[in-house]
């Protein structure tokens, strides 16, 4: 296996791929913005609508009732989880799943600190419900960070060989 370089070609494919990721998920937010104000929801189909909330908290509004500390906490977090991520997609860069585990995390991530940044909140907008039994809404980065995370798992939990030779280079 080549050695693990941050500056190198595959590197720079992943790092654009996450960098892609966290421009997509803007591009769905600005248009939201754009298009509905606070509170306000298009309906979709009888169990999805298109809202515009935002989320000072974290997942399932975690902590979204303090007083405003919790949008620097859950930047340095997000900051210190990505700088990890790197570091772990730098040392995986040749294999595919893992790799492309982290880079949704990544992207994720960098799109919701970008919110916490310029709005205070993170920007959410899709809302699936059943009846009354509604699911908090949430947004495409939201989106990547569970896939990523289920990716993670997902691949925690495959057989692995320990000859090099036979690992899975792209």
């Amino acid at each position: 296996m080549p050695e693990p370089r941050l500056f190198s070609a595959r590197m720079a494919g992943w790092l654009s791929l996450a960098a892609a990721v966290a421009l997509l998920d803007q591009l769905t937010k600005q248009a939201v913005l754009a298009s509905l104000r606070y509170g306000e929801a298009i309906p979709v189909t009888p169990f999805f609508d298109i809202v515009l909330v935002y989320n000072p908290g974290a997942a399932f509004s975690l902590l979204a009732t303090q007083s405003g500390w919790q949008r620097w906490l859950f930047t340095a977090l997000a900051a210190v989880i990505c700088t990890w991520l790197t570091v772990l997609l730098c040392r995986h860069q040749y294999e595919r799943l893992l790799p492309a585990a982290f880079v949704l995390i990544i992207g994720g991530a960098v799109g919701n600190v970008v919110d916490r940044l310029i709005h205070g909140a993170v920007v959410d907008f899709l809302h699936f419900y059943v009846g009354r039994f509604s699911w908090p809404a949430f947004n495409l980065a939201d989106s990547a960070i569970t896939i990523g995370v289920a990716l993670m798992l997902w691949s925690s939990f495959r057989p692995h060989s320990n000859d090099p030779a036979k690992e899975n280079h792209a």
